[in-house]
């Protein structure tokens, strides 16, 4: 007998974790595109168009790779998509009444509490150092987003805060949900039924905040359109894709990254400095999120092992 599956085995093993990573650096641009976006628009509409661009361009991608229309939505979809539409709705709110190191800081605790939820929930119970990922993680986030110049209290911060923890916790809701409903449609099914759902809360959103739906130019609709490409289609159809392979525990590390790409490119266009404290913390982010990814290489080993021990 030979072992053949097991690279293939190993390889979807190593190549989740790397498309959660790569979809958490691309996700990093929002904070970006967000800021650059408010100019022509408000942050509940920049997120509306953002949904509404990506919808049809991930309905083409399913016609292309699949070769046919997509399937009908696992509910699981339709809940990820209404706790992410959700999350980044409280998040756009938390950041115009509390400072952006305090929002930054509270919503990222949610991509760690993932972790936790998956655990109770779908009894998957992380590996000792998925721990020690996690301690490394909060203590590099707080140091990045709470280490800087500016990072004092803000009028009504109470209220934004709050609104901040709602999100954390809607965040970690929609990457339980998303692993879930991951299960049944392919990575760009699921990216298609996540933009659709979410373009309609957002829609709401818009409604309720009681911002303009239209930019004052055409030119309004470039940010939301890079944000629907390279964050909603590339980051978060990235990380849809290695939910399949990735537990929602290392997940809920990698992304953390976000918030590391987001101040490294704010240092360079916005000219942010980042204090040592701040280096600190994405210095321990990415120890964080290299001891994390020890777990799907450790199983690909022992996988291994095994099955080339029953071949024998």
């Amino acid at each position: 007998m030979t072992s053949t599956p097991v690279s293939g085995d190993r390889s979807a093993l190593f190549s989740g974790p790397m498309l959660v990573l790569a979809g958490g650096v691309l996700i990093g641009l929002a904070p970006i595109g967000l800021r650059l976006g408010l100019e022509d628009l408000g942050p509940q509409a920049v997120a509306f168009w953002r949904f509404l661009f990506a919808t049809p361009l991930a309905l083409a991608l399913v016609f292309l790779v699949e070769k046919r229309a997509p399937k009908r939505p696992d509910p699981f979809i339709i809940l990820a998509a209404i706790f992410f539409a959700l999350d980044i709705a409280l998040w756009h709110a938390a950041l115009s009444i509390t400072s952006v190191a305090n929002a930054t800081f509270l919503v990222n605790l949610g991509n760690i509490g993932a972790g936790f939820i998956a655990w109770i929930v779908l009894r998957d119970q992380p590996r000792p150092v998925w721990f020690v990922a996690v301690l490394i993680a909060v203590l590099g986030a707080a140091a990045l987003s709470l280490g800087g110049a500016n990072s004092s209290a803000h009028s009504n911060g109470l209220l934004g805060d709050a609104l901040a923890v709602a999100a954390a916790v809607f965040v970690a809701c929609y990457l339980v949900a998303a692993k879930l409903g991951r299960r049944r449609l392919s990575g760009i099914e699921a990216i298609f039924w996540l933009s659709f759902f979410e373009t309609l809360v957002a829609g709401l959103m818009v409604v309720l905040a009681g911002e303009a739906f239209l930019p004052a130019t055409l030119n309004g609709f470039a940010v939301p359109l890079f944000l629907a490409i390279a964050v909603q289609i590339g980051g978060q159809g990235l990380i849809v894709a290695g939910l399949g392979h990735t537990s929602a525990a290392i997940a809920g590390v990698l992304v953390i990254v976000q918030p590391v790409v987001a101040a490294l490119i704010s240092w360079q266009l916005f000219g942010e400095t980042l204090y040592p404290l701040q280096l600190f913390g994405c210095a321990l982010i990415i120890l964080a999120i290299a001891i994390a990814q020890r777990r799907p290489l450790d199983t690909a080993t022992n996988l291994s092992q095994s099955k080339v021990t029953a071949a024998k």
